[in-house]
């Protein structure tokens, strides 16, 4: 601000001409004036990180209930798991219609497709001729075979071997892009290069007839395209090597065939893959899948230590550092912790001979974490009847229910819409929004502030530096006035 006198030129720049420090007290009295924002702000950071520690323990809530919810599934008490004594030649598969069992596997036979050779030709580029290959899919009949039977659902494939077609190569390509449900193959040895072709699945359904038709026939069965037609009736150009079948055992003395190695359906919920033929039974047996119930219950326990260490740490009181966790204090929190205790302390009346986590095992520790006895959970696991009770009944009321179905609700409504959760975080939003607001007029208020102290400071600056230069012109004036004086006498 600049401000002038007549008779001593002007001062400019607060403060130069009375030597008060305008900015300096400004600052100074605004430092004061910001601490109620300063305040604002403090519990702003400590609002967000409230906020963040409620979400990173809705995580933790998430993944409890999922766990419990896992050992409240009634598919996972009922799965089972197949175990065969010779897993070279047969495997077994269940799915949830298994039941415990045991079984006798025998292999006397693998399905397999048909395979048919052509006559060797110099290479792959050998030339052939143009026309039409026909593919039917089916069953040769009779015994010596005698006819040809189409597979049910399936129609002859057409693949038309036109001009720059007539390769060996060509035709091999042509033929497995034709989907016609078999598979070609050149094989080179020393005598050349041959066209083989097989059956894409398994099975006497599998069979099939190729028919050759050349554009222009050349009267020779044995050349062009003509080399190429197979049939098991009559006289063919290509050999069969390999004669369709279907697979061959017997399940518990009782004689199967399929056209598969796959047999999914003989035996309810359980499905065998043959892959060799055995000299005697192979032992199969099905039992209850305990190995993932007993990883199931050990996630749930890992899953219920990370929340009982994250609800510790943020909950408590560091002495030495004199800070108090984010939750300290917050009532839902307790109440949530109230709720996990709950669930643990009551007694489930859902088995008869176990009443409480501890009887199969599960232990609660000074830190407030599960520790698994693992003889005794081995031990409860043989009696899954029983532990499925205590762990998943679904009760007609808390008492009779079990423990892992009473946390999944427990967690349910704390996570739910309306639950702890949503609750919490609606009101720590508002706390937020409140404070945002607060901290927008205090602001505003501030700015105010401050321009009306710099206004006023300058205007006292001013008029101190007007008074500074009166008094000096009066002192210049008296000095003046009494040297006059001194002349006159």
């Amino acid at each position: 601000m600049v401000s002038s006198i007549n008779t001593v030129g002007t001062v400019s720049s607060a403060g130069v001409g009375s030597g008060l420090d305008v900015a300096s007290i400004v600052n100074q009295l605004m430092q004061i004036e910001r601490r109620p924002l300063v305040a604002l702000e403090s519990e702003a950071a400590k609002l967000n990180t409230k906020l963040s520690t409620f979400g990173k323990l809705q995580s933790y809530f998430a993944a409890l209930r999922d766990k419990s919810a896992d050992l409240s599934s009634s598919m996972l008490w009922s799965a089972h798991i197949a175990t065969s004594a010779d897993s070279a030649a047969v495997k077994a598969s269940t799915d949830t219609a298994a039941v415990a069992g045991n079984y006798a596997v025998q292999v006397d036979k693998l399905a397999v497709g048909q395979t048919v050779n052509a006559a060797a030709l110099p290479s792959g580029a050998s030339m052939l001729s143009e026309g039409m290959l026909t593919i039917e899919l089916g069953t040769w009949t009779g015994t010596p075979t005698s006819g040809f039977a189409a597979k049910a659902g399936s129609t002859p494939v057409d693949i038309q071997i036109g001009p720059g077609e007539t390769s060996l190569t060509a035709i091999r390509d042509k033929i497995n892009a034709a989907g016609a449900g078999v598979t070609a193959s050149i094989v080179t040895d020393l005598s050349g290069a041959r066209l083989s072709i097989r059956s894409k699945d398994t099975g006497a359904e599998n069979a099939f007839r190729i028919t050759a038709t050349e554009t222009v026939d050349d009267g020779v069965a044995g050349t062009g395209l003509s080399a190429l037609g197979y049939s098991a009736v009559g006289a063919t150009q290509m050999n069969r090597t390999q004669e369709a079948s279907n697979a061959r055992a017997t399940i518990n003395g009782i004689a199967v065939t399929s056209a598969s190695n796959v047999l999914t359906h003989v035996i309810d919920g359980l499905s065998f893959t043959l892959l060799k033929a055995t000299g005697s039974p192979v032992d199969v047996s099905v039992v209850n899948d305990t190995e993932a119930i007993k990883k199931k219950i050990t996630d749930f326990v890992t899953a219920f230590n990370d929340l009982a260490n994250y609800l510790r740490t943020q909950t408590a009181y560091d002495a030495g550092t004199r800070t108090a966790g984010a939750l300290q204090g917050d009532q839902s929190v307790t109440s949530l912790q109230r709720q996990l205790r709950d669930v643990l302390n009551q007694a489930s009346t859902a088995s008869s001979n176990w009443s409480r986590l501890s009887d199969v095992g599960l232990s609660l520790k000074r830190d407030g974490t599960l520790e698994v006895a693992a003889t005794k959970l081995d031990n409860a696991l043989g009696n899954l009847t029983d532990l499925r009770k205590l762990l998943a009944t679904d009760g007609v009321d808390n008492a009779s229910t079990g423990f892992m179905r009473r946390w999944k609700e427990m967690a349910d409504a704390a996570l739910g819409a309306s639950g702890t959760f949503a609750t919490r975080k609606a009101s720590l939003d508002d706390r937020i929004r409140s404070n945002e607001k607060s901290q927008d007029a205090m602001e505003l208020r501030l700015a105010q502030t401050e321009s009306r102290l710099r206004a006023q400071y300058t205007a006292l600056d001013t008029r101190m530096a007007a008074l500074n230069s009166l008094s000096s012109y009066v002192a210049q004036q008296m000095k003046a006035l009494s040297a006059n004086t001194g002349n006159d006498r």
